[in-house]
């Protein structure tokens, strides 16, 4: 009798039922929130003004005026070449202006007296005519002369080369007593009081953006540029153009925004890269923490009503500090795991701890 008490009381003890532990994990609920995303894009950047500085005559470099990098005046004299052929030659122009000149009086005064002679019946018609011709013939040749006395007079006032506008002077390559030949770059000028910026844009963000200026017109134009060192420009600056035609071979388009650049920070030629903000509205977020990816997919844990986990695919169509945004594979509402993924497995069910996903977010934010 006790040894079938025995096996009875073990067999009872067998049958009890083993508790399960359920794991504790960190939970937050998916929220649509207004944002601002940023797009960059490198930037070729160009003073408002550049031109070259050429030499329209050919001379010796007599004398240079300004020195590399200084500020110039507009019309304030740059170079000069040496003048005296060039004098030379507008004085010769100008003595066979004069004597045209007197060639012409002369032929005037010629056709006068024929024509006063054929009043009287003293010349006939033909003389007349022939005194016209030669009052014409001579005008044109004082018209010639006139025109080789202004070119002489433009050539000359070429020796001396002056600044087209105010701006600051690039190298000078040439020293004084250098050969110069008509053409010959003497040096550049650049305005650079204002920059444009040149950068392109995908087919899709210029559809995106056109369609938001023909709601607004202002919205999405201002636009900022960080400089080569990662500092910012202290000016924003402004979305001005578009080209009009999509490169076939990138797909891109070229856009172009105006800065101020009053202190003459920026000089032509600098490298940059535009931040463009776009404003978001009631997008879906989460943070990047709660992500993880497997074969080049990113995934989360979404925990259904009866804390059960459940392996999701969502798609990400954009990015911020810590967070991505989201445009599939979630809903406003729903759970999720915010911390601890490495720990989680499918169909696991778990004990939730409640995390405010709003307060998540401003922490993230202000990392």
């Amino acid at each position: 009798m006790i040894a079938a008490f025995a096996v009875v009381l073990s067999n009872a003890c067998d049958t009890k039922p083993v508790e399960t532990k359920i794991d504790s994990f960190p939970v937050t609920t998916i929220l649509a929130i207004d944002t601002f995303t940023y797009s960059d894009y490198v930037t070729e950047i160009q003073a408002q003004q550049n031109v070259e500085i050429r030499a329209r005559v050919s001379g010796y470099l007599e004398k240079i005026y300004v020195d590399e990098g200084t500020i110039v005046q507009s019309n304030q004299l740059l170079f000069s070449i040496n003048p005296r052929e060039y004098i030379e030659e507008a004085a010769k122009a100008k003595a066979l202006y004069k004597s045209a000149v007197s060639d012409a009086k002369a032929a005037e005064l010629e056709l006068k007296n024929v024509q006063a002679l054929a009043e009287k019946n003293i010349v006939s018609q033909t003389e007349i005519a022939l005194a016209k011709n030669k009052y014409e013939a001579q005008n044109a040749k004082m018209e010639e002369a006139q025109a080789h006395l202004s070119f002489a007079q433009i050539k000359l006032s070429y020796t001396e080369i002056r600044a087209p506008f105010k701006g600051a002077i690039n190298r000078i390559p040439h020293k004084v007593g250098s050969l110069i030949e008509a053409g010959t770059l003497l040096t550049a000028i650049s305005a650079s009081e204002e920059i444009f910026a040149y950068f392109n844009v995908s087919e899709k963000e210029y559809l995106s953006y056109a369609r938001s200026i023909q709601k607004d017109s202002n919205q999405g134009k201002t636009v900022n540029l960080i400089l080569a060192d990662g500092t910012p420009h202290q000016y924003p600056g402004k979305i001005e153009t578009i080209e009009s035609v999509i490169d076939a071979n990138t797909g891109n388009i070229a856009f172009r925004a105006r800065f101020k650049n009053s202190e003459h920070l920026i000089k032509h030629g600098a490298s940059g890269i535009i931040r463009w903000q776009n404003k978001s509205k009631k997008v879906l977020v989460v943070p990047q923490k709660s992500t993880f990816e497997l074969q080049d997919k990113v995934y989360v844990y979404v925990v259904d009503t009866n804390n059960k986990v459940q392996q999701r695919n969502i798609q990400i169509s954009d990015r911020l500090p810590h967070l991505f945004i989201i445009n599939n594979g979630l809903k406003e509402g729903e759970r999720i795991i915010y911390e601890g993924l490495q720990n989680v497995k499918s169909d696991m069910r778990i004990a939730p701890q409640e995390k405010n996903m709003r307060q998540i977010i401003n922490t993230l934010v202000n990392k």
